[in-house]
């Protein structure tokens, strides 16, 4: 059997100041992915007919466009993991919150004021000034409110995946401790599903967690090396490709039975494949296959990819039902993608970037002092501080 390095072992990987470019690109596919699924296969109110006619030469790649999100789940199993190790609760906390707000505010006060002020109607959230301000919180889904933008479901479940792994950070990670995390969320997410419990789904998120699991599971491959981090790990891999298939083939059919399969044309065979290669694309993450990506301005590519997630849908609603009878839609949905990674862009360089710096540098003011200056401060034995890459500690959202 595979032997499993003990919690003090020496872990492989890359040296401290490397960045994972590649995750950068995935995040960028994952983002666009999610983009040509909106504006080519789902939003018949943008082009008052189903999308999936006026782009049926690609209907079939832009209806998995969907499972972009998945692949995002996947990326922050990996990234959530590799931030919280070696960190107390209080820096991951920061890193976490610093990281998801600054954007989140932006886009929800635009989304507000755009609502209220103008005359666009596409994907109108109908919120209350209330709501919209519980929104900014990011807890709006625990009390039953609507999101401010579509999108942001999935910020809310990415949310309690962050609380989960800072409740299991309270007791410090190592390799044996992240296995049997791995293992007891496996266990109950699949009790959650069978039982459909509200509390179990809610707190153990069955469609969600598979990926998130296999997601960690890949970064322990990455951090400690394909052998070393034992069989355990790639039978993680496996359990969570396989629940994911069968959450990707639900969450599809959804759609499919909501509009028929002759507007939203995703075989279940397509599925799978969609599935099988974005498992296939962590793996080679995981393994170091794709260390060849080193292009510097993929960095940016990955940090404007928050901000397009965040408001590509914003940008379709004013342009799309303005110009649609004007314009050949190919075009239309050209110039839609070209101005929403443009202002993701400018919202990366003038909130975003600098909304984190001044954000996290006033939270971790109210660290503990002896945190601060690089001291343990938590009173328990931590597991030894592996260099970590550099994109590592802040860039785990979409």
């Amino acid at each position: 059997m595979t032997s499993v390095p003990s919690p003090g072992r020496r872990a492989t990987g890359p040296a401290k100041g490397v960045r994972l470019f590649e995750l950068d690109v995935l995040r960028f596919v994952a983002a666009f992915a999610v983009m040509s699924f909106h504006y080519l296969a789902a939003s018949k109110s943008l082009w008052n007919e189903y999308p999936t006619t006026l782009f049926a030469p690609v209907d079939h790649l832009t209806t998995l466009g969907i499972l972009g999100v998945e692949l995002f789940f996947l990326i922050s199993g990996f990234v959530i993991l590799m931030s919280a190790w070696g960190r107390t609760v209080g820096e991951f906390a920061v890193s976490r919150v610093s990281r998801l707000y600054p954007a989140y505010w932006f886009a929800v006060i635009v989304i507000f004021i755009m609502y209220r002020f103008s005359g666009v109607t596409s994907f109108d959230p109908k919120l209350t000034t209330g709501e919209y301000a519980l929104n900014l919180t990011l807890f709006q889904g625990a009390f039953d409110v609507g999101h401010a933008g579509a999108v942001f479901w999935s910020l809310w479940v990415e949310l309690r995946f962050y609380l989960l792994v800072a409740v299991f950070a309270l007791f410090g990670i190592t390799l044996w401790r992240c296995l049997a995390f791995m293992g007891a969320w496996f266990a109950l997410a699949l009790l959650a599903e069978y039982t459909q419990n509200d509390a179990l789904v809610f707190l153990f998120q069955p469609r969600q967690a598979p990926y998130f699991i296999a997601g960690m599971a890949f970064y322990l491959i990455h951090r400690f090396g394909p052998r070393a981090a034992g069989l355990l790990s790639w039978l993680f891999v496996a359990g969570g490709y396989a629940m994911g298939v069968y959450a990707a083939l639900e969450r599809v059919a959804e759609r499919v039975r909501l509009v028929g399969a002759k507007h939203y044309p995703a075989p279940p065979p397509a599925v799978i494949a969609a599935i099988t290669v974005i498992f296939l694309l962590m793996a080679a993450v995981a393994l170091g296959w794709l260390r060849w990506l080193r292009w510097r301005r993929l960095m940016v590519v990955g940090a404007l990819t928050y901000p397009l997630y965040l408001l590509h849908q914003t940008v379709s609603a004013v342009l799309i039902p303005t110009y649609r009878d004007a314009l050949d839609p190919w075009l239309l949905a050209a110039i839609t993608m070209t101005v929403s990674i443009a202002l993701a862009y400018l919202v990366y360089r003038v909130v975003d970037r600098p909304g984190q710096r001044w954000l996290r540098a006033r939270l971790s003011a109210l660290l503990p002092s002896s945190r601060r200056r690089g001291g343990r401060g938590s009173g328990r034995s931590a597991p030894p501080r592996r260099p970590v890459p550099a994109q590592s500690r802040e860039a785990s959202v979409p």
